[in-house]
């Protein structure tokens, strides 16, 4: 069995020991190390190699954002980052998640669903709790006031097809439910989805839905 490492960054003492205890109770996650701040995690991501990080956004000397986009930004970066919040719809969260973090959870969120957000993310299947997730970054590029045509020029790069399954992933729908959609094998969804990843550069899921918001390929609607 494979041992999911993980470090744990908040500056509060109580939630870092409470989330310690939880997921050390699995066989197959470790915490590896706990940080009291942005620049703390910094330095104990590179000395322990942790394979996710749990990020809480706010934080003495250096945030949590700041030092998710510092964890993820490097070439060849493998650590993912779930930040923590207290309420979802938080703008520094949406913030968060266009720094590089693969989702965000809840900070009352019960033992199950932490450890099965650490073991989602560690596998790289990010865009965690999908409605939230689309709720959340559908709010927030809505008002978002900075202009993102860069970005719209690199929907281009797609094909027509491609571009309809990242219209799909921004919705929060699976491989599997994308391939009943379009009536595709999950296989062909697959390929799809590493291809669109590779031709924007971007890290996974979540990074796929914020881009298709920010360049307008999907309209906020009903927030």
């Amino acid at each position: 069995m494979t041992t999911i490492r993980v470090l744990i960054a908040d500056d509060q003492m109580m939630v870092r020991q409470g989330f310690t205890v939880l997921l050390n109770a699995e066989p197959d996650i470790e915490v590896v190390g706990q940080a009291v701040d942005g620049l703390d995690a910094l330095t104990q991501v590179a000395e322990l190699a942790p394979d996710v990080v749990l990020m809480d956004v706010r934080m003495p000397r250096l945030g949590g954002i700041e030092a998710t986009r510092r964890l993820t930004e490097p070439a060849g970066a493998t650590v993912k980052v779930l930040v923590l919040t207290t309420f979802d719809l938080d703008e520094y969260v949406y913030e968060a998640l266009r720094a590089g973090a693969s989702g965000f959870l809840l900070k009352d969120a019960s033992a199950e669903e932490l450890a099965h957000a650490v073991r989602v993310v560690a596998a790289g299947e990010a865009l965690l709790a999908p409605n939230l997730t689309k709720r959340l970054i559908a709010e927030f590029s809505r008002v978002t006031s900075s202009p993102r045509a860069p970005l719209k020029d690199r929907v281009g790069d797609l094909t027509e097809r491609e571009t309809e399954v990242l219209s799909l992933i921004a919705q929060g729908l699976t491989n599997g439910e994308i391939a009943q959609r379009l009536v595709l094998a999950e296989q062909t969804v697959k390929s799809h989805v590493g291809r669109i990843l590779c031709k924007l550069g971007l890290r996974d899921r979540t990074q796929a839905a914020v881009f298709a918001y920010e360049t307008g390929l999907i309209r906020p609607t009903g927030y």
